[in-house]
Order: C-alpha cells, then structure tokens, then sequence
C-alpha cells in the first residue's frame, strides 16, 4: 500500500481503517461491491462506542483506494485460513467478562483460532501480544466453567502491510510465564481481579 496516500488523508487514521474492516465485512456477507455510505454508516457506529468521532463529508478516492486496498487484503486472508480450518467467520466473538473486566469482543474467529487486526505502518509489538494473551485468559476461564471451546491459535493480522503471524497460545503463554500453566496464570487473573474489588 501506498504510505504517501495514508499520510494524505483527510480522514482520521482510525476512521480510514475503521472503513477498511467496513467494507470487508460487507464483502464476506457477500456484497461484491458495497456502497460507501454504508461503510462509512458501520464505521461510525463502532467508533461512537468510544469517543465522540465525527461523520466525515465524504471519501476522497485516494482514501477509497486506501480502505479498498486493505478491505482485500483482510477477505483474502479469512477466507483462505477458513478454507484451511474447514471453518466459518465469525465476526466479533465475544471476550468473556471477569469481575471489573468487562465483556467485550475480538475481531475475527476462525474455528480455534482467535483473529485480532492492526492496521498499522509498524510490525507487532509488545502491547499486541499482551491483549491476545488477556483475550484469551478470559476465554480460557470462561470454558472452563462452561465447557465452551478454546482458541489455541492467534492471527494477528495487518491488512494494510498484507502481512499476518500466527501466534500459538500455549507458546505464548510459556514465553509470558514459563513457571505457571494456564490454569495457573487464571487462578492468579482471578485472584488480581477479587482482590481489586474486595479494595473498593
């Protein structure tokens, strides 16, 4: 993708790939070619959720060309991990709540495998790894009470730089804390989480 057309954009960056996943959720639902008042419609609502984003007057091209660009690279990539795991798409999967932490969702689930997006000029960092391996503690806890399935895999996945890395969940779990397993690293989420609220 061109880095010379993000940065000319008129449009907050967030709002521009908010676009992007917009479009290509409404291509999965199997509209070839959508309309970009619709886009821009979902984009908005979702933002609205967390701060007081504004409606923009419209979608220059070079900003279309930029979120159509992104929107294909993330179909293409669900579709080929679907047709590998012999699975459906899931969009938004539910992020179990915990105590104060409340229930939220991800962006993408394949199967067994938890799919995040970032949509960045940078390559994955620290903060990345630390939200899937939350996400999938507070999974984890939940499935244990409720017999539900777990991811064991993460995609992270930026469709702007067309570039993906699986992540598998018991390695990262070794490499977060190579003395604990996970039931462990949930009985201590658990307890962080009691002992939090016993303080209020």
């Amino acid at each position: 993708m061109d880095t010379e057309l993000v940065e000319q954009s008129q449009l907050q960056k967030a709002m521009l790939f908010e676009l992007a996943i917009a479009r290509a959720e409404l291509i999965l639902a199997g509209q070839a070619d959508p309309k970009w008042d619709d886009c821009i419609a979902i984009a908005l609502a979702r933002q609205s959720r967390h701060y007081d984003a504004r409606k923009p007057d419209g979608i220059a091209g070079s900003d279309q060309e930029v979120a159509q660009h992104a929107a294909q690279n993330l179909v293409s990539i669900l579709k080929r991990v679907s047709q590998t795991q012999g699975s459906q798409i899931v969009r938004n999967p539910v992020i179990p709540g915990m105590g104060w932490i409340a229930s939220g969702t991800g962006d993408f689930s394949i199967g067994k495998v938890l799919v995040e997006v970032k949509h960045t000029d940078r390559n994955f960092i620290a903060g990345d790894f630390r939200q899937i391996l939350m996400y999938w503690l507070l999974k984890y806890s939940s499935a244990i009470e409720r017999d539900e399935v777990v991811w064991s895999e993460c995609l992270l996945l930026n469709p702007r730089r067309n570039y993906c890395l699986a992540v598998n969940f018991d390695k990262l779990l070794q490499s977060a804390s190579s003395n604990s397993n996970r039931v462990e690293l949930c009985e201590a989420l658990r307890s962080i989480v009691e002992h939090d609220i016993a303080r209020r």
